[in-house]
């Protein structure tokens, strides 16, 4: 649980200083639509798995807090980071997409190890193949609609 809100934490940052960057109102309209929904699905995710830790009142709300907070303190970051540099230059366009590079394969880890690994290894889901094909088809689905908003993003 700690690497899975660790990940989200780290991500959510990084994906809040790419926005902070953004000088172009053009790229800042899809990207605060795309990072809604990104973070509400993400917020849900990361909301069950706490939700099965069975962590005290305190926690969970602490947990929901710093969840909450990383990506305006990331856009925060990005704000004050885009005053000083050129966003066109060679270092800033490559720090960026290693920043972005390292967001996504943190989400894709944390989605592929602790969230859909745990899902698809319960007993319910190992008995029913209905079940099982929901769940694919859930998957697809999900992947497609995000795929449709990154056409935006």
């Amino acid at each position: 649980m700690k690497v899975l809100e660790a990940g989200i934490v780290i991500h959510s940052v990084i994906i809040g200083i790419s926005l902070g960057v953004s000088m172009n109102p053009k790229t800042i309209k899809p990207l605060i639509v795309a990072l809604s929904f990104h973070q509400m699905f993400e917020g849900m995710g990361l909301g069950s798995c706490i939700t099965e830790a069975k962590f005290k009142v305190t926690k969970v709300a602490a947990l929901f807090i710093l969840f909450s907070l990383t990506t305006p303190i990331g856009i925060a970051i990005g704000i004050v980071i885009s005053n000083t540099y050129d966003e066109n230059s060679h270092l800033a366009l490559i720090l960026q997409g290693v920043l972005n590079a390292a967001s996504a394969g943190i989400l894709i880890y944390m989605a592929l190890v602790d969230l859909l690994a745990m899902d698809f290894m319960k007993s319910k889901v190992q008995k029913s193949s209905k079940l099982q094909l929901v769940a694919f088809v859930s998957i697809l689905l999900g992947l497609g609609c995000m795929s449709l908003l990154a056409i935006w993003a």
